[in-house]
This record gives C-alpha cells, structure tokens and sequence, in this order.
C-alpha cells in the first residue's frame, strides 16, 4: 500500500483521480479515515467486503446532490436533512433504481448516502460516481484515526491510502429516512 500525503494527491489529481475509479483506497473525510472505491463495480465491493470481514451495507459518498435528487426518493424530512449536506451524517434514503450501484452494496432498497465537509468530496465530483464509503477497520475492531492504527489485515487489498494526518472524529450520524419516520443514531 503507498501513503499519498494531501498536498501529493492534490498537486497530482488528475493522475490519481483516474484510479479511483480500479483501486481500492483509503482516503479522509470530515469524521474518521474511510476505505473506498467505485460504487458501481460490483467486484471491488466484493474485495472491500472481504477486507473488512462483513456483510452490512455499504454507504457512499454521492458526487453531487443532483445525484442524490435523481437517484433517491425523497419526502419533505429527507430534503431538510439534505440542507444540512455537506456534514458529518450518513443519511439513509430509499433508492428509485438498485441498478445505479453495485448490486452487493446494500439491500437494494435504501442506501446510505454522505457528502463530507471535506476536499474529498470535490475528488468525488470530479469523477462524477459515487465511491464506497466505510471506516478504514475491520469489522469490530477500532476505526482508523491515524496510519499508526491502520489495521495490518487491510494493507494487503489496498492499493494507495491519503493520509492528512491524525483525526479526532467520531464516525458519522445515521439517519434513516424511511416511509415517514426518522431514526438517528450516533456512532462513537
């Protein structure tokens, strides 16, 4: 696994903005550091499922909010969470086409979408495709805060990490958006 500093990636965007979409990545958001790739490749979900040992669903990290608005039911409470985009919330809505994603992404029915306070994101619009977005950990162990923590296990099927130094942050806030009712739960 190479270790990309923020200013590297950034000085030279274009070139990695290319592997984003055929690599495995581990990069930073506005929370923790987060393990990725294309959302719509069904066989590198499958390889992030088995780095980090489970079966949950995945989120992502929407490249837009027109992607979000063509892509997902919304009802009045989802578009007043949306307001609060970008932020530190993983909002879980309801999905007008599974086919827009890897079909082992999530159930199929809801996903779990974020855009970050974060330079990240910007990457992620650039490539105008969704990436997957999970904690850089396997299941059930401490998430990424730094490359000291870094899980051994997952060094292996990763091919770049961009590291901006320690974070302090908390994985992001769910909230489920479903038929009318809204479910938040904080993540420590």
């Amino acid at each position: 696994m190479r270790i990309i500093t923020k200013e590297e990636f950034i000085l030279n965007v274009r070139k990695y903005v290319k592997t984003l979409k055929s690599d495995i990545f581990i990069y930073p958001t506005d929370t923790i550091y987060g393990i990725g790739c294309d959302a719509t490749n069904e066989d590198l979900v499958k390889k992030i499922r088995k780095i980090k040992q489970t079966e949950k669903p995945f989120s992502i990290i929407a490249p837009s909010m027109e992607w979000i608005y063509e892509h997902c039911i919304l009802n009045e409470q989802a578009k007043e969470w949306l307001k609060k985009l970008p932020g530190p919330y993983t909002i879980i809505l309801p999905l007008k086409n599974h086919k827009e994603l890897a079909g082992n992404i999530s159930d199929g029915k809801t996903i779990g979408i974020r855009i970050p306070k974060h330079w990240f994101s910007k990457v992620v619009a650039m490539i105008d495709t969704p990436i997957v977005t999970t904690s850089a950990n396997v299941t059930g162990e401490m998430f990424m805060t730094d490359l000291e923590n870094l899980d051994k296990r997952m060094e292996k099927g990763v091919q770049f990490a961009i590291y901006e130094g320690k974070k302090a942050g908390n994985p992001s806030t769910l909230v489920h958006i479903e038929e009318g009712e809204v479910k938040i739960k904080e993540r420590k």
